[in-house]
């Protein structure tokens, strides 16, 4: 897989942990790596379903670049948000419907996750996916 360099360098990062819970503690870290959605534009049109929390997403693409805005009432699920950020934001929407949720799974996050947590991490991928996918 052709990985943009943010993502590529945070795969070998992560892969670099071995301990679950630090692997927990930087995807916290990664919140702030959102580019924040504002409350007041969260709604149905943005929202995650099938997420346990409060998450809304909204994609742009404009000259071909995808544009990513997020935001979550759980810092773990904005962690996971930050790196969703890392691996499309800004990047050209064909290379970003390259990716697959496989790269998550290389980095190891998804089995540091709760089942739900990793099923709602799909989900916001995959709509993120299918909106990109809309607008090209």
């Amino acid at each position: 897989m052709n990985y943009s360099d943010d993502l590529a360098e945070l795969i070998l990062e992560f892969q670099d942990i071995e301990d679950k819970m630090e692997r927990l503690e930087m995807v916290f870290d990664l919140a702030e790596e959102v580019n924040l959605l504002p409350i007041d534009q969260w709604g149905d049109d943005t929202r995650v379903r099938g997420c346990q929390s409060e998450a809304h997403v909204k994609v742009e693409v404009v000259d071909s670049n995808v544009n990513f805005y997020s935001g979550a009432d759980s810092k773990l699920v904005q962690g996971l948000m930050g790196i969703l950020t890392m691996a499309i934001h800004g990047n050209k929407a064909d290379m970003v419907l390259e990716l697959t949720p496989e790269f998550a799974a290389e980095m190891g996050i998804l089995n540091s996750l709760s089942p739900s947590r990793s099923n709602g991490f799909r989900n916001m991928f995959d709509k993120v996916m299918n909106e990109i996918k809309l607008q090209v």
